[in-house]
């Protein structure tokens, strides 16, 4: 007899930039296989992660059962990941401290460990694209949503050579348009970034352009002191080994590359570390799906960007983590197989 049983406590250590969302991937699967679930929120955004076990509580779940513990990574992270009673740990956020989770679970009781790190996903254009402006608004809200602040943002896009020109004609008419502004604004399509620590980073990542004959075509400035907002960015000309094209940037900033071809296209689209998601923009249904199915990438959508179900596992490969959040297989994730034999004479 083959059965699933329950991990026992499972510890998830979730993100800033979609608290109550990640969240709830981690709690929902690990209490419907029967664990309980200590979660170790992000240390600026721990309030909501408060409120959903206060409200848990109020609906008549067990105390106990969801349990927050807020602090600082290297503390409380590290303490929760170390932990001989934890028998998982489920981490979304960067590729260096998902490493680290790895380590300290090596390092204590050999726990289960799933990953969902960062990305730097590209959206390709081929050359029979035929709704460039559908495009360009997709392939614009899949980088400056949440002002770039999301781990599957379409940060990169590969153009194959053909339909550049006119392409950037509707990106920069969509870039016009895009209302960028204070969050409390309902008008507001784009606000600041989270910190100064992360407005920091993006403008350490602004300073590059130009060094390696980089062009800005939209925005590129950089902000300081209390002024967190960075306008939507759109570079040119960046070269494929570059920093600003392999490294995830978590901002604004959207970097264009060209393809001579389609088989240029794809070695660019795979050319990263990371695999989290990517995008193929074609008229051509069959050959959208053969060069998807050659993606090295956990989710890949044609003709569109970002679309997501709680059906749909979302997770990557590489760089980008391991195992996956949502879905059956996020269920089967949270529970230990064991085989029984009976002897039946």
């Amino acid at each position: 007899m083959i059965t699933r049983e329950p991990l026992g406590v499972v510890g998830a250590v979730v993100p800033w930039n979609y608290p109550m969302m990640i969240t709830s991937w981690k709690l929902g699967p690990a209490i419907a296989m029967g664990n309980s679930i200590v979660v170790k929120p992000a240390e600026n955004s721990s309030s909501s992660a408060l409120k959903m076990a206060e409200l848990a509580v109020a609906a008549g779940l067990p105390k106990g059962v969801f349990n927050v513990v807020p602090g600082l990574g290297a503390e409380a992270g590290q303490a929760l990941a170390r932990h001989m009673d934890v028998a998982k740990i489920a981490f979304t956020g960067s590729g260096p401290t998902g490493r680290k989770m790895m380590q300290y679970a090596a390092e204590s009781n050999m726990k289960q460990v799933s990953l969902e790190l960062g990305g730097k996903s590209p959206q390709v254009v081929l050359n029979d694209c035929v709704d460039l402006e559908a495009a360009a608004s997709a392939i614009g809200w899949a980088i400056y949503y949440n002002a770039g602040q999301t781990c599957n943002a379409g940060s990169r896009i590969i153009v194959e050579k053909g339909v550049k020109e006119e392409l950037f004609a509707y990106l920069h008419k969509f870039l016009e348009s895009f209302v960028v502004g204070n969050q409390f604004d309902p008008a507001t399509q784009m606000s600041g970034l989270v910190s100064q620590i992360q407005r920091d980073r993006v403008n350490s990542y602004l300073d590059l352009i130009g060094q390696d004959g980089e062009k800005v075509i939209f925005g590129g400035q950089k902000t300081s002191g209390s002024d967190l907002l960075i306008k939507p960015t759109l570079i040119d000309n960046v070269k494929p080994g570059s920093r600003l094209a392999q490294e995830e940037i978590f901002g604004p900033v959207l970097v264009a590359i060209d393809a001579k071809d389609e088989e240029e296209a794809l070695r660019l689209a795979n050319g990263t570390e990371y695999g989290l998601a990517a995008s193929v923009w074609t008229n051509n249904i069959a050959r959208a799906h053969k060069f998807a199915r050659k993606l090295r990438a956990g989710t890949v959508w044609i003709n569109t960007f970002d679309m997501l179900d709680v059906i749909t596992p979302f997770g990557g490969f590489g760089a980008s983590g391991s195992g996956r959040d949502k879905s059956l297989h996020a269920i089967d994730a949270y529970s230990a197989l064991k085989t029984t034999w009976v002897d039946l004479n």
